[in-house]
């Protein structure tokens, strides 16, 4: 199937694909409800209040819902919802309250703005400049997406954005292109693949640079607080090495593990050229688009310098696509994947982020601290790094993680005679590497995951075997290139 200029697509799936009604599954629904109460009567911790240990409980069923699937994941989430609110586990203007946060309606708008490229024929046009110019295989498209998020990322310092609002229409165009549609039987001929490589490679290059995400000033400045100056040219360089090494084999290890079906793809490399020919000059609506894109750019790369939030340039660009007549608000109210993930999303953020408030992870973290008080620093970083990394499961913002276990961390670690740059690079390194672990745990992961090019599973898998990869490069790789440029 090829793109039509001007054919409007729904994100998500293709205008030919009829998604099943799913009912309840009864058997994973059992198996859900056993592991929620049996959480929620299980001993409670000494420290551990009871809404704290009721909500983990509630959490832990919720993502088991979401992995085994006894209703769609709206489904699932919003029956955690209510039973939060039910048990009184949260007062009910706290429970309602992720749907008030920023970031995700910034994934949302990003959807909106998608389908802006999709109609427009826009992002048609630049999918057969991509194939033109890195088309003759897979490797050379994911590698093309890669050097342009790495570009981007800098300026940018929203990877939703970077990923919402610039990649994925294109990721999607290229992939019908293609022939490769989510919910079809065909997603897996080029779109997971190249979906899932843009998607890890969004998550070092966020971790690259201190402009790069939103979470990376607040590490800088609670390093300042403890003590430790790190500018941007520091991170920039510190990171560069181990960086560049990621970025080279995420398209390798992404295609041991999702190998796409459509290898050589030279042929098409042709026929985006003929394609282009034959598109020839832009419409009114694509022109609108491409204005609006521009825009859209300047405002997230200044925007920070003038108070403007990502969130907010988001909103002017779909009000400027509405007032030219790009979109519709039939448009905007037909995004069923956006308003899923806007429910889906809003929950565990505001569970994760409770999590927190009600003091469990200040709980964990002080457990996890005992534990090494009187280690060699070298040992008790190692150990209580990988608590910091892998604990992200439990959260779906970043930014919750950083501020509630960040600084305690670092402190313990350069308490015990770590070098205080060394450890607070390295904490700030894997504060951007844990969002690749799941469909939750960074900004850009919703967008790209509702797509629905990956099944939970094969994100999941990626995502924990390439964790491991990043590890293995930055502790071993990363550790040398400090060394030599004296960071310990």
């Amino acid at each position: 199937m090829t793109f039509h200029q001007g054919q409007a697509l729904p994100i998500g799936a293709p205008n030919h694909v009829q998604a099943k009604p799913a009912g309840t599954q009864w058997k994973p629904l059992i198996i859900v409800l056993l592991v929620g109460m049996g959480i929620w009567f299980a001993p409670r911790p000494e420290g551990v209040t009871a809404d704290a240990w009721h909500l983990l409980a509630i959490f832990v069923a919720t993502i088991a819902g979401i992995i085994l699937k006894p209703l769609p994941m709206g489904g699932v989430a919003l029956t955690a919802l209510g039973v939060t609110a039910a048990t009184q586990t949260l007062p009910v203007d706290t429970v309602f309250a992720g749907f008030a946060n920023a970031q995700i309606w910034l994934i949302v708008i990003a959807c909106f703005i998608a389908r802006g490229f999709i109609k427009t024929g826009l992002a048609g046009r630049i999918s057969y400049l991509f194939l033109n110019l890195f088309g003759k295989s897979s490797f050379g498209l994911a590698y093309g997406f890669i050097a342009s998020d790495l570009v981007m990322a800098p300026v940018i310092p929203s990877s939703t954005a970077r990923a919402g609002g610039v990649l994925m229409p294109i990721i999607r165009s290229l992939s019908d292109t293609l022939g490769s549609h989510p919910d079809d039987g065909t997603a897996k001929r080029i779109g997971s693949f190249i979906a899932l490589a843009t998607y890890q490679a969004t998550v070092v290059t966020s971790t690259m640079f201190v402009t790069a995400m939103a979470p990376n000033p607040i590490i800088v400045r609670l390093a300042q607080d403890g003590g430790v100056e790190i500018s941007w040219l520091l991170w920039a360089k510190a990171a560069l090495v181990p960086g560049l090494l990621c970025l080279a084999v995420i398209p390798w290890i992404t295609r041991l593990l999702c190998p796409p079906t459509l290898r050589d793809t030279s042929e098409a490399a042709s026929h985006a050229k003929e394609k282009l020919a034959q598109m020839g000059k832009m419409s009114q609506p694509e022109w609108m688009m491409a204005i609006c894109f521009v825009a859209l750019l300047v405002m997230w790369i200044g925007g920070h310098a003038i108070g403007l939030n990502a969130t907010v340039a988001a909103v002017l660009g779909v009000a400027f696509l509405m007032l030219t007549n790009v979109l519709s608000w039939k448009d905007i109210i037909g995004e069923e994947i956006a308003w899923d993930t806007l429910v889906w999303f809003a929950v565990l953020v505001m569970m994760a982020g409770n999590l927190n408030a009600l003091g469990f992870i200040g709980w964990l973290s002080d457990q996890v601290v005992l534990q090494v008080n009187g280690w060699h620093w070298l040992g008790a970083m190692a150990i209580l790094g990988l608590l910091y990394f892998y604990s992200h499961y439990l959260f779906a913002s970043i930014t919750a993680h950083v501020t509630s276990m960040f600084a305690s961390f670092m402190m313990v670690c350069v308490a015990l005679g770590g070098p205080p740059l060394l450890v607070a690079l390295t904490f700030a390194y894997l504060s951007g590497l844990m969002g690749g672990l799941t469909h939750y745990s960074s900004g850009q992961a919703p967008v790209i995951f509702s797509y629905r090019y990956v099944d939970l599973k094969l994100w999941w898998l990626v995502g924990f075997v390439l964790s491991v990869v990043y590890l293995l490069i930055w502790g071993t790789v990363g550790a040398l290139w400090w060394s030599w440029l004296g960071i310990w």
